[in-house]
């Protein structure tokens, strides 16, 4: 019979410790925190294999399983000396999610579970304070509404406020235990109006109800959101934990708090973390209260006035700094800590690696490598790939003028600015439509997640630097300003007041998640330096990676962002995007038009000095380096006149008539011009077009090798090739050209003709192909096109469900699909080495740049990925993650 339940604590344990896939992330360390010897309230761990059967079988759980969690509630009963549902001296149980990969605020959790009308009466006698016992029976009753029975938490907290203005008082803290039994008598009534039936009694009934809650939420929403935002399959499911309740709402010498064993913001080696006397830990996390720091130090810089846990609770605090440093050293990683004070004693709740931003991933994965606790392969394993985007784009400008409207809490670095919106389904709609937006919530909530991921910034009126906004805002890489208490938001109205000023929807708001200042209007910006923690890692990794790191790109700008970034060449030269500028737009449009060779050539005539131009400027960037250049490629269309004056313009300067060009546009129209006359097809039938470039290249690299004597490498690309015999003709009029140039100039530089492997035919008959040609890039953008039938601008309104519905793993485009265009790309490098040996492969589509597909490049064996500027870095890093995986 399978165990779906493992206990740990109070000296007892079933195994599975560390074990986060049987157990989740916070039940493998809960188990291994107890068998440390750290104090952890007894309890056990529904694995997530019961996730999985609990769906399996529509919502059911084996009749094993009872008898199994009858156990693990004998089991804290035994180490706690209480009973569950014992009306004298009652047990009381948190029921929490855990999946293997945290996931912060998106699965559901009910506290003090056990309490009814009884066992109410008895905590109070027991606890000996009436007040702490009905002020837990209200939370109970409010969490276990809102997660189980799916009523409107609202309606709540209505109360709850209605309560505290008849009592003339502002805080919960406020309140005392007769407020507290009246507003349970309120809580009830709106149980039964809502849900047709009173509050459950029977305590059995609330434990099975809010198991069968946590392992529902694995389906919510929000949950299904996270998970593809952060690709965590859906197939893991969650853990249950069921732990006996400690209280940190037990007076004054009880709290509870957060914490991390460094900053998860800057990185920096501080304790870092927020607490609040008489709470519990939705007090913190929810931001209803304004929670006090950890540390004196950390309460002096932020001008706090509240004591910090350093002051208020001397004793404890030594104690749990002890805990960090001893989880810290044990797990060799920051931790992300929850614990509880019950009247002086101290219990840990969880811990787990720290979700973190870029910058303090570096930080702290370079910091523990010089420390000794990791190696330098370690740190550069540490640090997520995608995570570096956060650090390689601009941050506000010192010197500009801030127009600064108050200031919050600064949760999560970086800064932007967008309009004002104020509910994430608006949010995502703007950002849809290409609109910069900036979410701004009285305090986010689960629901926020898509809005959030939409904006560009996240804003906040509630919440501390372990709230919801915050934590969720670090992972994601998005800036965040929380807990900015002057601001005045009314949501539905679409208005933010402070200080005597309005921002409305849609009004421009910039927000420095560095600072915490909230601003009106835009505010410029400044490149990063990419220097300090980010080039050491950068050079670790570097020693680790084989694949070569190129750029996709064809602008000056583009070039030299990509080598400050650290490429090693140019994987992807689109010829085609040069000959879209305004000014050269006519005479690309007059060789398009042209009925016959002479006119084309006319045309390409002023377009020859304007390429060698292009690529001097490229060849001079990339001295030294190779660079693969892909002569014309797209469908003609895309070049075609439409408007009046556009004919016009082009008849001028062709000396011919709009008509006649009018005419030759309808003979040139395709049904589908993206499988139509392009690529390699237009050099087959207008050979000039390719010899035109093919000049130009060998005449801008033999004026750059002149002048610098550091030659380029150009590699010339074939685009959409299929047949050997395409590759041969165009391989000739390359050749022809470079023969020419040559002998004009009297110098003769290295260069490589190969082709772009897009079509499937291509990959499938490479080992033809490999005899003409000496590379094969893959563009993985149209082999997944032609691969799958799949037109990548259009797909976007049906791929989300499809990766819903676990159709593909992954949108396609955005990462490899490795079982389909995988194969052939494997199929293809197979084949080309078996001609070729020395054939060089490599991809430059945009998976270029994505971690999953460059590790399917290094299994594959190819030689280099060419990612965009900005992704190089990250196309390093994943690199030589890739590499040390493959040692295993």
């Amino acid at each position: 019979m399978t165990q779906y339940v493992y206990r740990f604590g109070g000296g007892v344990s079933d195994g599975g410790n560390g074990n986060k896939n049987l157990l989740g992330g916070k039940g493998a360390n809960l188990a291994e925190m107890a068998s440390i010897g750290l104090p952890v309230p007894p309890g056990f761990t529904i694995s997530t294999e019961m996730c999985t059967a609990y769906y399996d079988q529509g919502g059911q759980f084996p009749d094993s399983l009872r008898t199994e969690v009858a156990n693990g509630i004998a089991h804290i009963e035994g180490v706690t000396g209480k009973t569950f549902g014992n009306p004298a001296d009652p047990l009381l149980v948190s029921v929490r999610s855990g999946a293997r990969i945290s996931m912060p605020g998106m699965m559901d959790t009910v506290l003090n579970l056990g309490l009814n009308d009884q066992t109410v009466e008895g905590l109070a006698a027991v606890s000996g304070d009436e007040r702490f016992a009905w002020d837990s029976y209200r939370r109970f009753i409010q969490m276990y509404s809102d997660v189980v029975l799916e009523l409107d938490h609202g309606a709540f907290e209505e109360a709850l406020e209605i309560a505290k203005e008849d009592k003339g008082v502002h805080l919960d803290t406020d309140l005392d235990a007769a407020d507290w039994k009246a507003l349970v008598a309120r809580y009830k009534k709106i149980v039964e109006r809502e849900w047709n039936k009173p509050f459950p009694q029977d305590v059995h009934d609330q434990l099975w109800g809010a198991i069968g809650a946590v392992f529902g939420s694995w389906q919510a929403d929000r949950a299904k959101v996270y998970r593809r935002l952060n690709d965590i399959p859906h197939t893991w499911g969650t853990a249950v934990n069921v732990q006996a309740m400690v209280f940190g709402n037990m007076g004054d010498t009880s709290a509870t708090g957060v914490a991390f064993t460094r900053d998860p913001s800057k990185g920096d080696r501080a304790y870092y973390g927020e607490f609040l006397i008489n709470a519990q830990g939705e007090d913190v996390v929810a931001g209803i209260r304004t929670p006090q720091y950890l540390t004196k130090a950390a309460r002096d810089a932020a001008g706090a006035k509240a004591a910090s846990m350093e002051e208020a609770m001397p004793e404890v605090y030594g104690e749990l700094a002890r805990v960090f440093d001893l989880l810290e050293n044990h797990y060799r990683d920051m931790q992300d800590i929850e614990f509880t004070v019950q009247q002086g004693k101290l219990w840990m709740l969880q811990t787990r690696s720290g979700k973190r931003t870029a910058k303090a991933a570096l930080k702290i994965a370079v910091d523990m490598a010089n420390e000794g606790l990791i190696t330098e392969e370690e740190a550069v394993a540490r640090v997520d790939p995608a995570a570096l985007d956060q650090l390689l784009h601009p941050t506000l400008d010192p010197k500009a003028a801030r127009d600064v409207l108050t200031k919050g809490l600064p949760a999560s670095p970086g800064a932007a600015s967008g309009i004002a919106v104020f509910d994430s389904d608006t949010a995502e709609k703007k950002a849809e439509a290409g609109e910069a937006v900036i979410l701004i919530r009285v305090e986010t909530s689960p629901e926020d997640i898509h809005g959030m991921h939409a904006a560009k910034g996240i804003l906040t009126a509630r919440g501390g630097m372990t709230s919801h906004a915050a934590v969720v805002a670090r992972g994601m890489g998005r800036p965040c300003v929380s807990g900015a208490g002057a601001l005045s938001i009314d949501a539905k109205a679409g208005v933010m007041k402070v200080a005597g000023r309005e921002i409305r929807a849609g009004d421009i708001v910039t927000i420095d998640g560095a600072t915490g200042e909230v601003m009106a209007g835009k505010v410029d910006t400044v490149q990063p330096e990419l220097a300090g923690d980010f080039a050491t890692l950068m050079g670790w990794a570097d020693k680790v990676r084989r694949l070569k790191v190129r750029t996709n790109a064809e602008t000056p700008l583009d070039c030299r962002t990509a080598r400050e970034f650290g490429a090693e060449g140019i994987g992807l030269c689109r010829t085609e995007h040069m000959f879209f500028d305004a000014a050269r737009i006519t005479a690309v449009r007059q060789m398009i038009l042209a009925e016959d060779v002479g006119g084309r050539k006319a045309a390409l005539e002023k377009l020859l000095p304007e390429q060698r131009s292009d690529f001097a400027e490229i060849f001079e960037i990339m001295a030294g380096l190779p660079c693969t250049i892909r002569l014309l490629d797209p469908p003609l269309h895309e070049f075609l006149p439409h408007e009046e004056a556009e004919f016009a313009e082009v008849a001028t300067a062709a000396g011919t008539t709009v008509e006649v060009l009018r005419r030759r546009a309808a003979e040139l129209h395709e049904f589908n011009p993206m499988l139509g006359h392009r690529g390699c097809r237009l050099g087959v039938t207008y050979p000039e077009i390719y010899e035109m470039q093919a000049r130009a290249i060998f005449e801008a690299a033999v004026e750059v090798a002149e002048k610098s004597g550091a030659a380029p490498i150009p590699e010339i690309m074939i685009p959409l090739v299929g047949t050997k015999r395409e590759l041969e003709l165009m391989k000739a009029v390359v050749d022809q050209a470079a023969k020419d140039v040559f002998a004009e100039k009297g110098r003769e530089i290295e260069y490589l003709v190969g082709t772009m492997i897009e079509l499937p035919r291509a990959a499938l008959k490479a080992g033809e192909i490999a005899e003409a040609g000496a590379f094969f890039s893959f563009g993985t953008n149209d082999l997944t096109q032609t691969t799958l039938g799949v037109s990548r601008d259009d797909a976007a309104r049906f791929l989300t469900t499809y990766v819903e519905k676990g159709i593909y793993a992954k949108d396609p485009f955005v990462s490899l699909d490795v079982e389909g265009v995988g194969e052939l790309i494997a199929l293809a490098a197979e084949r080309g080495r078996k001609t070729r040996p020395d054939i060089k492969l490599g991809i430059c589509g945009e998976h270029g740049g994505d971690p999953a597909s460059i590790a399917f490049c290094e299994t594959t064996g190819l030689d280099y990925v060419s990612a965009s500027p900005y992704r190089v870095p990250i196309a390093r890093l994943a690199a030589a993650q890739a590499a040390l995986k493959a040692r295993k």
